[in-house]
């Protein structure tokens, strides 16, 4: 695989951010945005798009964690 020139980067990066307002727009229905997934693993390299997809839900998972906050899981009790 040869690496994308700038114009290939910015029409995947921009088909990424189409594809990202959809989902956010749709609560997360990837039914909805069929069409702009399709668009985008067209556009960016497969490893992009692997790579794409656990970044945006890792950016989920922070921004969760930083307005819920973490409650750790309560694990066995001891016999006291």
């Amino acid at each position: 695989m040869t690496a994308p020139n700038s114009t290939e980067r910015k029409a995947c990066w921009d088909a990424r951010d189409r594809l990202w307002t959809c989902l956010e727009d749709n609560d997360d229905k990837a039914a909805s945005c069929q069409k702009l997934q399709s668009e985008f693993e067209a556009q960016c390299p497969a490893q992009w798009v692997k790579y794409f997809n656990k970044r945006r839900d890792f950016l989920k998972y922070k921004a969760k964690m930083q307005t819920e906050g973490f409650t750790p899981a309560k694990g066995p009790q001891e016999a006291s």
